[in-house]
């Protein structure tokens, strides 16, 4: 087997490093999370001027075609560098479920747009469970002349303050079992009907309470086909799930590069590198960090390839929960006082990854869901 990195994604790797390290700083970061919108517009341009908005779109819709192993690597360094943004939002959320289900006509209305840096997407999943499962979807979708009208409150939709459209998950089919009717739609964030809130979260990020409320929506907007959507959220769940693994990656490494680099300066009598219960620690780190590495690539991998990974994801995300809470913890605790401080750079780690091992699917839900797989 070979892990190493191709040439164009060590390319890619340090590009993204450098542009991440000059033109987001931690101040950056903080301002950006203190904001209305909790990105900005001026460096999501930039972003999109280097084609990370179209990675992995086709060159006709203004991409550069690379694919999601890369993406991943893209996503780590923007895990590294704590980049808030609706960047998983409108690439993952939105522009794949679009490139691999919509028709023709909306793959040339929407995806130029985001690989433009122009048009911004999310999902409209969750509900008041906060749960993933098709059951706990009770936003209805009903047939109204010559399209649907949709009615239902969302929860936890990210970056739905500064979306320009949303994929909305409702049921259209009540005596169909909960998987099988389903549909997704396109909905412009604007639309006549629709309300949003944006909830106080610890990471800082931009979750939103959506309200549906008779919003009405034509037939093409139906993504995919009516009543079948949930195979649709299926594969949108499992590419979320590795790109958030993805991104706790990169807070992982830097987390173990923070607490290495300081193990070797602090001096307590001697360095506190030279004690072994300090060394064992850091070795501890480097052992989750490479597991969730590892774990996280093998996923990204198989979904580039189009392979039956269902397991492979599920653990990847299992293990980046539990790996966060360990390395998060011994960070804190190499630092002392000062790395519990909100000046000191852990806090943005510990915040990030504290949420990102709730988001689509906590390590219990993987659990869940790779026993299924095992047929228990």
């Amino acid at each position: 087997m070979n892990f190493t990195f191709a040439e164009e994604q060590e390319m890619l790797k340090k590009m993204a490093r450098d542009f991440l390290v000059d033109k987001c700083p931690k101040t950056m970061v903080k301002q950006m999370q203190e904001s209305d919108k909790g990105y900005s517009p001026e460096l999501w341009q930039e972003m999109a001027g280097l084609g990370w908005m179209g990675l992995v779109l086709p060159e006709k819709y203004g991409g550069t075609e690379m694919s999601f192993l890369d993406l991943t690597v893209l996503l780590e360094e923007m895990g590294r560098a704590c980049l808030p943004g609706p960047f998983i939002s409108t690439v993952v959320l939105g522009a794949l479920p679009i490139l691999e289900s919509g028709t023709d006509e909306q793959k040339q209305k929407y995806l130029p747009g985001i690989s433009s840096g122009k048009t911004i997407f999310t999902l409209a999943l969750t509900e008041a469970g906060g749960s993933y499962d098709a059951a706990s979807i009770t936003t209805r979708a009903v047939p109204d002349k010559d399209g649907y009208v949709i009615n239902g409150a969302k929860l936890f939709v990210p970056d739905a303050n500064v979306a320009d459209f949303m994929l909305c998950v409702a049921r259209t089919d009540e005596k169909a079992a909960p998987e099988k009717g389903m549909t997704v739609f396109i909905v412009g964030a604007g639309s006549q009907g629709i309300s949003h809130t944006v909830l106080k979260t610890i990471a800082h990020d931009k979750l939103c309470e959506v309200v549906f409320k008779d919003v009405k929506v034509s037939k093409d907007s139906i993504l995919g086909k009516p009543n079948q959507g949930w195979e649709i959220v299926q594969k949108i769940m499992q590419q979320a799930m590795v790109a958030k693994c993805a991104q706790t990656l990169g807070g992982l490494q830097q987390m173990l590069d923070m607490t290495v680099a300081y193990a070797k300066e602090r001096v307590q009598g001697k360095v506190i590198g030279s004690f072994q219960v300090v060394q064992h620690y850091c070795a501890t780190m480097a052992t989750d960090v490479d597991g969730s590495r590892f774990s996280t690539y093998q996923a990204a991998w198989m979904l580039s390839q189009g392979l039956p990974c269902v397991a492979e994801v599920v653990i990847a995300k299992s293990w980046a929960n539990e790996a966060f809470g360990r390395v998060s913890t011994l960070a804190h605790q190499l630092h002392g006082a000062i790395g519990c401080t909100i000046d000191h750079d852990l806090q943005y780690y510990t915040r990030q990854g504290t949420a990102a091992a709730l988001t689509f699917g906590s390590s219990d839900a993987c659990r869940e869901m790779l026993a299924q797989e095992m047929g228990l």
